[in-house]
């Protein structure tokens, strides 16, 4: 009986790796050249449709295989998109589907639900998201007074719960408290491929709208105010 059991569970793995392990012809050798960019075209737009994550180069590369070039392969694919009112980006280290920005206005006049996690996000929320983006590392304590008042607890683990931010290293400051840092989840909601597609801060600190150097500096001055801060 033991011996049925086993090897029934044995087939049932067997069974799921191979659906993990699907085979098919990424090479697609045997179709002419314009059939087998076309086919190579509708398979990696049917994976980024699919997936609820920004697509990488390297899922791209399982489904064409190694001989297709993805670059020129995304190229073709935004050229076909370039009447609809939907496009391919490239954000966090992937490629994903986004409608364009200027049919923003009528996406949020339709009231309709959308997959986007941004728009669950309060003012206030939103303003500390961007202000951890721009600051990164940096502590509850310096968020607080660059805010003028305390960042609640539950507002940070409310990001952290939605995956926008994530903890840090520990600040040098007195009871090194924890920093934290935007993920790779924030670069995806917000349509960024890299940290470095932000804003210029440089112009938002010469508005006096975020300054690094101004929370470092009275984080060190309050020497011991922080030091019971370990969240």
């Amino acid at each position: 009986m033991a011996g049925a059991s086993a090897s029934k569970a044995e087939r049932a793995r067997s069974k799921t790796r191979s659906e993990d392990n699907v085979l098919i012809d990424r090479e697609l050798e045997d179709l002419p050249p314009d059939l087998r960019w076309r086919e190579w075209m509708l398979r990696a737009e049917a994976v980024m449709f699919a997936s609820a994550e920004p697509v990488s180069r390297e899922i791209l590369v399982r489904v064409v295989g190694n001989d297709c070039s993805i670059d020129l392969l995304i190229d073709d694919l935004r050229e076909e998109l370039r009447a609809r009112p939907y496009d391919i980006v490239a954000v966090a280290g992937g490629w994903q589907h986004r409608s364009r920005t200027a049919y923003g206005p009528v996406i949020r006049a339709s009231h309709a639900p959308t997959r986007s996690a941004s728009a669950l996000l309060s003012e206030h929320e939103a303003a500390l998201l961007m202000a951890i983006a721009y600051l990164q590392p940096v502590t509850r304590g310096e968020l607080s007074k660059m805010f003028g008042k305390e960042v609640s607890r539950d507002t940070i683990a409310g990001l952290r719960d939605a995956a926008f931010i994530a903890s840090g290293p520990r600040s040098p400051t007195p009871g090194a408290p924890y920093t934290y840092v935007t993920t790779r989840q924030f670069l995806s909601v917000f349509g960024l491929e890299t940290l470095r597609d932000l804003p210029d801060i440089e112009r938002l600190e010469d508005a006096g709208l975020l300054s690094r150097h101004t929370l470092a500096r009275e984080a060190f001055a309050e020497e011991g105010a922080d030091g019971d801060e370990q969240d």
